[in-house]
Parts: C-alpha cells; structure tokens; sequence
C-alpha cells in the first residue's frame, strides 16, 4: 500500500469515526420551542476542528443520510426525509457550509500556526473561533431563510424562536469543542494520524 493510499484510508477512516460521533452527539437535545438546544454543532465544531473542510463536510454529509434514511441520528432521536424537509431542516442542510467554512478556516490555522509559540497558538485559535463563528452566522442565516419559508412565518419571529436563545449555547459549544479539538488533533497529528 503507498502511503499517498494509506493516508486516504485514515483520513475516510477518521471521517467515519466523526459521523458516528455526530450520530452519537447530535441527537440529545433539550427543547426549547420549534427548535431544540442540540449536541449537533457542538459535533460540527469538533469535526471542524479534527477534519478540516473537505474531510468533515464529507463526514457531514454521511451523518445526514443515515438521518434521512431514516435513524433517529436527528434532534429528539428523530430522522427521517420529512425532519430535512421540513421548517427546521433548514438547520440540518446548514451543517454543510457551516462545516466547510469552519473546517477550512481550522485547517488554514492548523497549517499557519501548528508546532509554534504560545503566542501563535494563541492566534491559531482565535482564527479558528473566528472561523466557527461566521459559520455559525451562515447556518443561522440559511436554516431561519428555511425556517421562515417553511413555516410561513416573518424574520422578526423566526429570529425571536431559532437564533436569539441559542447563541449563547453555541458560543460555550464552541469554545467547548476547542478545548476538547485542540489537544485531540495534537495527539492524532503526533500519531501520524493527520
């Protein structure tokens, strides 16, 4: 086996091990309204964080067909066409840019800054906080345009019901998935497995 194969089999390998994780992660949930406060961006910013855009949007991608295909891998264990059609799915489809954008923004930082100082480190994940957070604004953005399609609703309201209560969450997922991301993906690069 050439390593230019090897590597492709770990990285597919450690995007089917983030799926899983996402699977694991995302459904538990707490309800708050039409949406509810779920472990799935906190999985999206670890696999961010781990995979890069082009990797963990792939990884993205597996963990929303096995939801549509029916496994209960979606919010309150639910899956299904119907949970990506519908007024919320919106945020389900966002995963995809919001992993490509926050995945590559993380591996511009990894590239940049990994194996520096303190103070680049620093830097390092400042730029991928940064990076998370205008995903973040992009799957807000895409899943309320859903949202208040679907649901008929205007902007004021969609806002009001799926983005304003959840902001403060996912800022503690992110720096949450940082501080697990950062130390992970140093041990997986000193295993040779990045």
């Amino acid at each position: 086996m050439t390593a230019k194969t090897l590597a492709g089999t770990r990285q597919l390998a450690l995007c089917a091990v983030m799926a899983a994780v996402m699977c694991v992660i995302a459904p538990v949930s707490i309800p708050i309204g039409p949406i509810s406060i779920t472990g799935g961006t906190f999985a999206i910013y670890l696999t961010a964080c781990l995979l890069g855009g082009r990797w963990g949007t792939l990884s993205t991608l597996v963990y929303l067909l096995v939801g549509f295909v029916g496994l209960p891998v979606f919010s309150n264990y639910m899956g299904g066409a119907e949970r990506l059609a519908g007024p919320t799915g919106g945020y389900l489809v966002g995963y995809l840019p919001m992993m490509f954008l926050a995945g590559t923004a993380a591996e511009l930082a990894w590239r940049r800054f990994s194996g520096r100082e303190k103070k680049d480190a620093a830097v390092m994940l400042a730029l991928q906080a940064l990076g998370m957070i205008l995903a973040t604004a992009v799957l807000y953005a895409f899943g309320t345009a859903w949202y208040c399609v679907q649901a008929g609703v205007g902007l004021e309201k969609a806002l009001a019901a799926c983005v304003i209560p959840f902001i403060p969450c996912d800022l503690i997922k992110l720096a949450a998935a940082l501080a697990v991301g950062v130390p992970v993906r140093r041990g997986l690069e000193r295993a040779g497995l990045l």
